[in-house]
């Protein structure tokens, strides 16, 4: 690697990257929260069948992910450098797959054709393009700047920029994609989460142009020529215990994470019967993200980001605890506790970015060799397991307490989604925890010694 005569590494960039998280999360986000509640609710596809869905793709994505890996570390470098071209290549095809995934016009279609539909979309969205786009972008922080702390920074942004998204979705969608039916329930409407779906896309493509052009690579990454070898790509792979630690880390959180979104869209309308704290709750996590990110940065220096970031996960799972043994009947004190629980889930969030350019410099320190695509597209393909994780724990969960259109009120129900919705994020936590502690080697002093090692070299 040599560093290019550009200018230095500033705001700018930093803004820029944050945008390309922002576009990531208004498809990711989406997908996320509503997606299962809308093929179960509106299309009448069974949320089993969806959960199941969810898990067959990211053994899809097992192949598409790594192979894109390659397709970035051995990309020509370019005048906008070696990554950035993919994030314009492809920010179209991800926003179209998208709103395809919403197809309200199907609604109608035999149970067969909806069940393909919602298959064939999901996997071009996910496992295709999404992919495509995801894989050079995150690559693409070694490159912006080689410093830990501007690296640290990056992480900071890059968690903002997806916050931001997902207030977006998670404060506007409750207020318009439900209306009340005769009984007073809060219902999901298609039409209108089609359309939401639309808007979404749109807002993805613009800041993906945004992140094309605020960001710049000064640290050039020269093109991977040699031959391909999968065994021994494999082999480094699984020898590198810090891939290892932090992949099992990112699969926790995101247990923790996209559970808590999928079930938040379960909870509230359905156990309290309120969209507006669901909109408040999505509201609360910018704002602890932006409280978060005030101290995390210096914490992380001064503690360690390993350090750190076991402490958070067992505070996280103490409020969830405390929330499950509570049960709660405001939804506003629900608001409330779950705006404690998100410090835990925050902090991390914030640091995990920077944590795999530490785990890209480790490797370069064992082995010699800099493979920025090739690690973190094995990072992408464990965090869209811990997806799959998510999605098919809670399609199982809300199967096995008997979740169905006709049964979705039912007192029996509700209090199984509530269960849910707290036991699942304190146990993520928990594991979250002890995966960093035990299976993560890079400490502070570590992370450290390395960033002195490649900087003499």
């Amino acid at each position: 690697m040599e560093t290019k005569t550009v200018k230095k590494f500033g705001f700018k960039d930093k803004l820029g990257y944050m945008f390309g998280d922002f576009g990531n999360n208004f498809t990711f986000i989406l997908s996320s929260s509503i997606l299962m509640k809308f093929y179960s609710d509106v299309m009448g596809v069974s949320v089993g069948i969806v959960g199941m869905m969810m898990m067959i793709a990211r053994f899809v994505d097992a192949l598409t992910d790594i192979a894109m890996g390659q397709i970035a570390d051995r990309s020509k470098p370019r005048a906008k450098g070696k990554f950035l071209p993919w994030i314009r290549r492809m920010c179209g095809p991800v926003a179209i797959a998208s709103f395809l995934m919403y197809a309200t016009w199907f609604q109608n279609m035999p149970m067969a054709f909806k069940i393909f539909w919602m298959f064939f979309t999901y996997l071009l969205w996910g496992s295709v393009f999404y992919t495509s786009i995801n894989i050079p972008y995150g690559s693409m922080a070694s490159a912006i700047s080689g410093e830990p702390k501007d690296r640290a920074e990056l992480s900071n942004y890059r968690t903002i920029g997806a916050t931001l998204a997902g207030t977006c979705i998670g404060v506007v969608l409750p207020l318009v994609v439900y209306y009340k039916d005769a009984n007073g329930n809060s219902v999901l409407s298609g039409p209108k989460t089609t359309m939401a779906a639309l808007i979404c896309s749109i807002g993805a493509v613009i800041c993906y142009l945004l992140c094309y052009y605020m960001t710049t690579e000064r640290v050039k990454v020269e093109q991977k020529t040699d031959k391909f070898n999968l065994g021994e790509m494999v082999s480094g792979l699984v020898h590198n215990k810090a891939l290892i630690g932090i992949v099992v880390s990112s699969v926790c959180m995101l247990l923790v994470q996209l559970t808590s979104q999928t079930m938040n869209s379960y909870v509230y309308p359905n156990y309290f019967g309120n969209t507006q704290a669901q909109a408040a709750a999505g509201l609360i996590a910018l704002v602890m993200i932006f409280i978060c990110s005030a101290f995390t940065v210096k914490l992380s220096q001064k503690f360690g980001r390993k350090e750190l970031s076991i402490f958070a996960s067992l505070f996280g799972a103490v409020i969830y605890f405390i929330m499950f043994f509570m049960r709660i009947k405001n939804a506003w004190v629900f608001v409330g506790m779950y705006a404690f629980s998100y410090i835990g889930l925050g902090i991390f969030s914030l640091i995990c970015w920077a944590m795999i350019t530490d785990v890209i410099d480790d490797t370069e320190v064992q082995t010699g060799e800099r493979v920025d695509g090739t690690i973190y597209s094995v990072y992408s393909f464990a965090r869209k397991m811990g997806q799959a994780a998510s999605s098919g724990v809670a399609g199982l969960l809300l199967s096995l307490i008997g979740y169905t259109q006709a049964t979705a009120y039912d007192e029996s129900v509700v209090n199984g989604i509530y269960n849910m919705t707290c036991l699942v994020p304190a146990i993520g936590f928990v594991l979250l925890a002890l995966s960093l502690k035990f299976l993560y080697p890079l400490g502070k002093k570590r992370v450290e010694e390395n960033a002195r090692i490649l900087a003499e070299k």
